[in-house]
């Protein structure tokens, strides 16, 4: 199993795999310093990045995330303005706390970018290493960033990261879900609410679920208010400000589009990712880089459906929560190993399955319109411009939102039965991620990052 908070982490931007799971590698070495018998004689500490980390590391704010992680700070509870001024802090003094003292740390010397070697694990490696004085080393790790901010240690099982309990609707398929529901005569969204209420109590997965979509929608809002420029070479100008107040603009004359409820989904997507690009607050859904998908079709069911309710906002996360699982389980929702289909892709294939299931959709009908969802992205690269998290990654959310909700309205009008599965486009999924050439996968070395080079 896969729990929804596993799927949706709350975190800071730019990126899940770049960011939040190297922060989350760094803290669990920390730990092992700090519980290291010889934790006094740390007199040096090293990262060495491979792969996808080592050629976009520098775009997706790796060095800060890496700092931050060492320092004892968590995605989920950093505030994005203290991160900022704890990289700062570090990189000036050159000086890290660990292990209860002061370690010299200098960010430019003490994190190492290998672009020449990628390591067998994963794409997407980082090594980490405690020195004594003599240069010895004390104690050393080697992680991998899986997507979607999960991470595994090197040796081992990535199958294992999830919840292990006994479950009592256990499914390793689409099929083998859409049966569970028939036997039981139950919805995929009480199938898996039932599984995650062997880990906590039913209110608190409830509790939980409001959470993520509280803090969902508080992002969109202040992507909508943010003006200015993003981080980075590029020099991106903030766009859902102007595109939002162009909107009330029209709606104060009276001037209503029939496509006008597209138009604000365009706007909610985006604004999401300018708040991930600026490393703000932002849930991880699945990914960083995708995560302005899901909060953009959930705001169009809550402010532009009418029947919608809070109980159709947890359906929505459960039934994207079944399909999510699926996907990490039998492909991939990380850019590096599979591009941008296993992230904007696999987004809005959750969010489809999610708005069909909030608005009234039966079983037949949530896989049905999640398996529109991938089918549309499949063979999508990951090849972000200069290495940022912004082109094409923020237009990129806004088109899969749209895709989305077109999804859900075909399933809808329909009555379930379809010729593909939604297995079948997982399993197509994965194999073209592992046919798709490693420069198409998140290293910004093919595709529009080398096609636009005067960006």
């Amino acid at each position: 199993m896969i729990s929804v908070f596993e799927l949706f982490k709350i975190g800071i931007g730019p990126s899940s795999s770049h960011t939040t799971g190297p922060m989350k590698a760094a803290g669990c070495f920390r730990k092992t310093v700090a519980k290291h018998s010889r934790s006094a004689s740390v007199a040096h500490v090293r990262v060495t990045l491979f792969g996808s980390l080592a050629w976009t590391g520098k775009g997706h704010a790796c060095e800060k995330a890496l700092v931050l992680g060492l320092s004892g700070c968590l995605p989920e509870t950093v505030d994005p303005d203290d991160a900022d001024r704890q990289f700062i802090k570090v990189t000036a003094n050159r000086l890290l706390e660990l292990a209860g003292r002061s370690v010299p740390f200098d960010v430019e010397r003490d994190i190492v970018f290998d672009l020449k070697r990628m390591l067998p694990g994963h794409s997407n490696a980082m090594h980490f290493e405690a020195f004594d004085q003599n240069g010895k080393v004390l104690a050393e790790e080697t992680w991998y960033s899986i997507g979607g901010g999960f991470i595994v240690r090197d040796g081992e099982d990535a199958a294992t990261a999830g919840i292990s309990n006994a479950l009592p609707y256990s499914y390793r398929s689409g099929a083998e879900l859409l049966l569970l529901g028939e036997r039981n005569t139950m919805r995929i969204v009480d199938l898996v609410l039932a599984n995650e209420a062997t880990v906590r109590p039913v209110a608190e997965v409830l509790d939980g679920i409001d959470r993520i979509a509280a803090v969902m929608f508080e992002c969109i809002e202040r992507g909508m208010r943010a003006t200015g420029e993003l981080p980075g070479a590029l020099k991106v100008q903030r766009r859902a400000n102007a595109l939002f107040e162009s909107l009330v603009k029209a709606c104060k004359k009276n001037v209503r589009a029939p496509h006008e409820a597209l138009e604000y989904v365009n706007v909610y997507a985006i604004a999401v990712n300018e708040e991930n690009a600026a490393g703000g607050r932002v849930v991880t859904a699945p990914t960083n880089g995708a995560a302005g998908v899901i909060p953009a079709v959930l705001k169009y069911y809550r402010d532009h459906c009418p029947d919608s309710s809070q109980a159709g906002i947890r359906s929505f996360f459960l039934a994207a929560t079944a399909v999510g699982s699926l996907c990490k389980m039998n492909a991939s929702i990380s850019g590096a190993e599979v591009g941008c289909q296993g992230e904007v892709g696999v987004a809005c294939s959750m969010a489809a399955a999610g708005l069909t299931a909030a608005l009234g959709g039966d079983n037949m009908q949530v896989e049905n319109a999640a398996e529109i969802g991938i089918e549309h992205h499949l063979g999508m690269t990951c090849d972000p411009i200069g290495g940022l998290v912004q082109i094409p990654c923020i237009e990129r959310n806004a088109f899969g939102a749209v895709k989305a909700i077109n999804a859900a309205l075909l399933a809808l009008r329909s009555d379930g039965s379809h010729r593909v599965t939604l297995d079948q486009v997982i399993e197509t999924m994965r194999q073209t991620g592992a046919d798709m050439q490693s420069k198409y996968k998140e290293t910004s070395r093919g595709g529009l990052a080398v096609n636009v080079p005067e960006c």
